[in-house]
């Protein structure tokens, strides 16, 4: 199945599916999450520029993205099976073809690694990584045989944690490409779908959910998951929630319904709204060793679009 038509059919099974998973979870949120309100906006002034221009929106979606603290901007293009990379000044200096290819992260090793094969529906993706200093990278398979995967991190010792949109469980992966079964049972979060390591906590955006939650889960005792905040306070607010990163001591989280870059602080779930009028985005970034731009004060968004657009805060 095409993944334009797999990411609407999710609009229509998120909200059947929310109104049997996360709809269980509304009346109360777990100790120390902010049950939702109106969003203000954050008191941060931004700037949204275009970086690469998009073309037909989600016949030319662009999932994710990461920066390879050398210079390059990896960017997944799910519909077209491909995975780019582009120099500062926005030309396209590297691509080569992936099935599918959903998270892009860079690895502890310098390796950078990505999902492949996202499509909620056949056992044909999983996890590979490539060199990005290769003058023609190409991608060896780490982990294969999964299905409905998206999300992706990567810890300091090397682990790889996958989310999963239409189904229970984090995946966990040791750097072997061996399954931490009882550290996957343990995370049984609900159709997740961001994914961000900051310290010793992995935080998911949760898609499936009708209060649009975004949960910490403790990479030492994932038993232990708990809800930061919830965006939404019914289903007819939910705003799909896509990938999400650390930004400056808070986490910024895309709203792929709403167009917004919602700010969230992980300490009190207090939330505000960074962005407004982005088109469909999937997933937000901070630079690293790319190029002059200052990872304090700049994001970079991927949308549904096609396009890649740069934030630049304060």
């Amino acid at each position: 199945m095409a993944m334009t038509r797999v990411r609407r059919g999710l609009f229509a099974a998120g909200l059947a599916a929310a109104l049997v998973v996360g709809g269980t979870a509304l009346p109360a949120a777990a100790a120390g999450a902010r049950a939702a309100e109106t969003l203000d906006a954050c008191a941060e002034r931004t700037s949204v520029s275009v970086f690469h221009k998009g073309g037909i929106p989600l016949l030319d979606w662009r999932e994710n993205l990461e920066s390879d603290g050398r210079g390059t901007l990896w960017v997944s293009h799910v519909t077209q099976h491909r995975v780019e990379g582009y120099a500062p000044d926005g030309t396209l200096k590297a691509s080569f073809p992936l099935s599918g290819p959903g998270g892009i992260r860079r690895g502890p090793d310098g390796m950078m690694y990505v999902n492949y094969g996202v499509n909620p529906l056949k056992p044909a993706g999983g996890i590979a990584r490539f060199d990005p200093t290769a003058a023609a990278p190409e991608p060896e398979k780490v982990v294969s045989g999964l299905s409905g995967i998206n999300g992706l991190a990567v810890d300091t010792e090397g682990n790889l944690y996958v989310s999963r949109e239409l189904a229970t469980g984090i995946l966990k992966f040791r750097p072997d490409g061996t399954k931490d079964e009882e550290w996957t049972r343990s995370a049984n979060v609900f159709g997740t779908n961001g994914l961000e390591i900051v310290g010793d906590q992995l935080y998911a955006s949760v898609l499936l959910d009708a209060s649009s939650r975004v949960v910490r889960v403790p990479l030492k005792d994932p038993a232990r998951h708990t809800t930061v905040t919830r965006l939404s306070s019914n289903l007819l607010d939910g705003k799909f929630l896509d990938d999400l990163t650390e930004f400056n001591n808070s986490l910024v989280v895309a709203s792929f319904r709403d167009g917004e870059l919602i700010r969230v602080d992980p300490a009190t779930g207090r939330s505000c709204t960074l962005v407004t009028g982005l088109r469909m985005p999937t997933s937000v970034r901070v630079p690293r060793g790319f190029g002059s731009y200052d990872a304090r004060h700049t994001l970079f968004v991927v949308e549904a679009s096609g396009r890649i657009v740069r934030v630049t805060v304060g």
